[in-house]
């Protein structure tokens, strides 16, 4: 008992003889309701936009679309539902972590292969439910505008295509090559088809094919091709992108997925000659701003106001974004024993430290994780104390309060220091007035930088500069000039996972195309979700 009590007391003394505790002010901003209806129409117009060097795309968030109201589900609801998925996501994301080797190879025919690898999780954002930003990509010529899941901890561009073996169902109709004027297959040995981790070849010609497995049981496999994909007036030709004939599992709502890995088959690997391999994005807080969130591709996207840490390589995985994390602050006061040594990457590519846009609630190595929360509890003492919530162990009733102080968190990553404005790290959970501290443990080793931590912040990913940066208050969508491109997206954030305008309760559960092995879990997920308060 003594032993345990140790790392507190350290804390605490750490605490207590700095010169002062460092507080700022939360203001209690209440869990998001849903919105006002608003149309697919609607949800499609993109306004002109007088300087045809840039490229501004309006989109809606999940929230205002007919599925939120026709299902009826509440605000704790939704929140409760985006927890649960965010948990599978993490799961993916540590499973592919830790398997970095085996391949499933395809010789002609359509075989489903048990990949621990998730080969290049192409449908991180859609699978394991963390696909939370959206936006409207024109695929083919004359270009299809269809909704695409962007995600960081994938490679793989892939959508849909006709004529479909097995699809599911999508807000857009699925795109069908055969109208395309510039979809063209790849050859079986042409390079492209080679950078595939699971290459194959058709058995009806010279045209290459891929097939990707994850974790869940869900795939997709189809013709790998180059296409054409246009951000309103800025066409990027000979995309190498899968087009899946045959998609089965969980995927739901939108038509594919874009992939901003770092990989070789990633967009910015791909568009590196109109945009020099650099891109940004800033997602807002939706509880506090009515802002959308954007993304930036070029050399636009890099802020000259960031904080810039060194990109690291994971020598056994090439997708993620890896940072160097030194360290943490809370309450101005260095967290003692938190240091690089818990986030390092060791020999067989385990632990590390990602930037991830698709998972919500930062993950921290268990130690870290844990003298973090005890210095963040003896630090907002002074509040009153609630039940768990979810993976929260953290809570606190700030019911009837209007605005609190709480303790300063900062992260200390190589040559740059991240302070954390308090809505980034306390969130409401529910419409009760229960706050919780936005944290959790990772017992994988693995550490995720979630997206609500990232609120605020213009994140920088400066792939040839081998670095990742982060602006803060620095969301403001600039113009571009030359061979820059800015998407303003309201790049739909969703809560749980995506789904678009009339969907039904049934399709949310997935009942009619998740494989009967996974229904179960994932009803029974639903159903906890929709059951929540």
């Amino acid at each position: 008992m003594a032993a345990n009590l140790i790392p507190t007391l350290l804390i605490f003394f750490s605490l207590s003889t700095a010169s002062a505790l460092q507080t700022q002010t939360l203001i209690l901003n209440p869990l998001p309701s849903p919105q006002l209806l608003k149309s697919q129409a609607q949800a499609q117009f993109i306004e002109a936009d007088p300087d045809p060097s840039s490229l501004t795309l309006t989109l809606h968030h999940i929230d205002t679309t007919t599925t939120t109201t026709s299902l009826n589900l509440t605000a704790d609801q939704l929140f409760s539902f985006r927890l649960a998925r965010d948990s599978l996501r993490v799961q993916s994301l540590t499973a592919k972590s830790a398997n970095t080797t085996g391949k499933a190879h395809h010789n002609g025919t359509h075989n489903h292969h048990s990949i621990q690898d998730f080969s290049s999780s192409v449908v991180s954002g859609l699978a394991e439910g963390s696909g939370e930003y959206f936006t409207r990509v024109g695929v083919g010529t004359p270009p299809r505008y269809l909704y695409m899941v962007l995600d960081t901890g994938s490679d793989v561009v892939w959508l849909q295509c006709s004529p479909c073996k097995k699809c599911y169902s999508q807000s857009d109709p699925i795109f069908n090559p055969a109208r395309s004027g510039s979809f063209s297959s790849l050859p079986c040995r042409s390079s492209l088809c080679l950078r595939l981790d699971s290459p194959g070849c058709s058995s009806k010609g010279d045209k290459c094919v891929y097939e990707v497995s994850y974790g869940d049981g869900s795939s997709t496999f189809g013709e790998f091709a180059t296409e054409t994909l246009t951000f309103r007036r800025t066409k990027v030709p000979g995309v190498a992108l899968g087009c899946g004939h045959d998609n089965e599992g969980l995927f739901v709502g939108a038509a594919g997925l874009l992939g901003l890995g770092r990989g070789r088959l990633s967009f910015p690997s791909q568009s590196g000659a109109w945009f020099g391999r650099k891109f940004s994005y800033c997602l807002v807080d939706r509880s506090a701003s009515a802002k959308p969130s954007s993304m930036m591709f070029g050399h636009s996207a890099v802020s000259r106001t960031a904080g810039y840490t060194p990109l690291l390589s994971n020598p056994k995985l090439d997708t993620f974004y890896y940072v160097g994390l030194v360290g943490l602050s809370v309450g101005g006061a260095r967290l003692p024993g938190v240091n690089g040594e818990l986030f390092k990457i060791d020999g067989a590519g385990n632990g590390g430290v990602i930037v991830d846009s698709g998972t919500s609630v930062t993950r921290l190595a268990q130690p870290a994780y844990t003298a973090l929360r005890d210095a963040f509890r003896a630090g907002a003492s002074g509040l009153t104390r609630a039940e768990d919530f979810s993976l929260f162990d953290t809570c606190y009733d700030l019911s009837g309060k209007t605005e609190v102080k709480v303790p300063t968190v900062v992260m200390h990553f190589q040559g740059a220091d991240v302070s954390l404005p308090a809505n980034n790290y306390v969130i409401p959970v529910d419409t009760s007035g229960r706050f919780c501290f936005a944290f959790a443990g990772s017992s994988s080793g693995l550490s995720i930088i979630g997206n609500i931590q990232q609120q605020g912040f213009r994140v920088v990913f400066d792939v040839a500069g081998r670095r990742v940066g982060f602006a803060p208050k620095a969301c403001s969508v600039h113009s571009t000039l030359g061979d820059e491109l800015v998407l303003s997206l309201s790049i739909t954030f969703r809560r749980g996972f995506y789904v678009p305008p009339a969907i039904n309760e049934q399709m949310l559960l997935g009942f009619s195309w998740i494989r009967e092995r996974n229904s179960s879990d994932q009803r029974d997920l639903a159903k906890q979700a929709m059951k929540a308060n």
